[in-house]
Formats: C-alpha cells, sequence, structure tokens
C-alpha cells in the first residue's frame, strides 16, 4: 500500500474516532465530557475534540491526492478508498449532526441523495467503459461543506457571537453546489448513459 492510500485509511480511522466521539452515550459508563461557557455559548469538549479531528481529517483528503498526483501514485484502488473516505468523512457527520439538533434535517437529506444519484451516474457511465472527473462545482462543494462542518463542531465560534450564522450559510451553499454539480454530471454524461437506450 503507497502512502497516499495510507492516508486516505488514516482518514477512515480518524472519522471512525469521530462517530464514536459523537454516538457512544459515554454518559452510561460514567464517562461525562465537561462543558464551558464562552461568552454565553455553552460549549461541550467531545465536540471541541471531534472538530480538531475533523479539520485533521479534512486536511488529509487535500494532502492523499496531491501526493498522488505529484509522485504519480494513483492508482484504482487509491480513487476507490478516496471515494469511501470522502463520503464516510461527510455523511455521517451531517446525519449526527442533524440527529443532534445542530443543522437542520434538510442539509443531509440534499446532500446524500445528491451523493446517490452522482454516484449512479458515475457506475452507469464506467460501465460502459467512460471514467466521470471530478469537476470545479463538486470541488467547491466538498471544500465549502467540510468547512462548514468544522465550523459547526465549532459551535459557529467566533461569529456566534455576533449572531451570524456563517456555518449554516456554508452548509446551504454546499447543499446549492452539491445540486448545481449533480445536474452537470448529468448534463455532461447524458449521451453516453443512454447510448443504448433513447438519449434525451
Amino acid at each position: 500500500m503507497n502512502l497516499p492510500n495510507k492516508i486516505t485509511v488514516a482518514r477512515l480511522f480518524l472519522t471512525g474516532i469521530i462517530i464514536i466521539l459523537l454516538v457512544i452515550p459515554f454518559s452510561y459508563f460514567g464517562i461525562n465530557f465537561p462543558k464551558f461557557d464562552v461568552n454565553g455559548v455553552v460549549v461541550e469538549l467531545h465536540y471541541i475534540i471531534a472538530g480538531f479531528i475533523f479539520i485533521i481529517a479534512s486536511v488529509t483528503d487535500f494532502l492523499d491526492g496531491h501526493i498522488a498526483r505529484k509522485y504519480n501514485l494513483v492508482t484504482d484502488t487509491g480513487k476507490m478508498l478516496d471515494a469511501i473516505a470522502d463520503k464516510v468523512l461527510v455523511n455521517p457527520m451531517l446525519i449526527i449532526l442533524s440527529a443532534n439538533g445542530f443543522i437542520p434535517v434538510i442539509i443531509p437529506v440534499i446532500y446524500v441523495t445528491r451523493d446517490i444519484i452522482v454516484d449512479a451516474i458515475k457506475m452507469q457511465a464506467a460501465s460502459k467503459g467512460k471514467v466521470v472527473a471530478a469537476i470545479k462545482s463538486g470541488k467547491l462543494k466538498t471544500a465549502t461543506m467540510m468547512v462548514g462542518l468544522s465550523l459547526v463542531f465549532f459551535y459557529n465560534i467566533p461569529f456566534e457571537f455576533i449572531g451570524i450564522r456563517v456555518d449554516l450559510f456554508l452548509l446551504y451553499f454546499a447543499c446549492i453546489m452539491a445540486v448545481v454539480s449533480a445536474i452537470e454530471y448529468y448534463v455532461l454524461n447524458k449521451k453516453i448513459l443512454f447510448s443504448n437506450n433513447e438519449i434525451i
């Protein structure tokens, strides 16, 4: 396993730690994470820890691809692992944060649905011998979502002190870009998707 793939696997491991921090009911085992009042904003320590880990994991998303391209270490296995790691990093966070009341439920609904649609397009194109490349709107969607989620983990501080929900703005913008990129993927690939059927 080359270095970029190891970094990708590390991202999956870090994601697992975040999920454990946010999902396991530690209080049942007598473990209670402290809470802090930061200028009127009640902050729970395990979300801050999860936020730092999320940022590190997000950086690895850039790092593995950069190293793979720079040193010609791009492999099919790496592409598959990277795609899985990206979705495992973001989608469970959206679902968990929504379930815990941090973000509106419509955000994970839109984002996860988009991923399902785009993955279906990519699989259909791949079955006909075409590799669907990443597009700018998709990359912008991912970057914006990661920054927005990082702010959510840190309770939108410092913007929360002035009453501006930058975290939600970024998440909604990411959802808009998710829809835009899904449409672009369809338009760019519809000919090959329907190459054996009626092209619409």
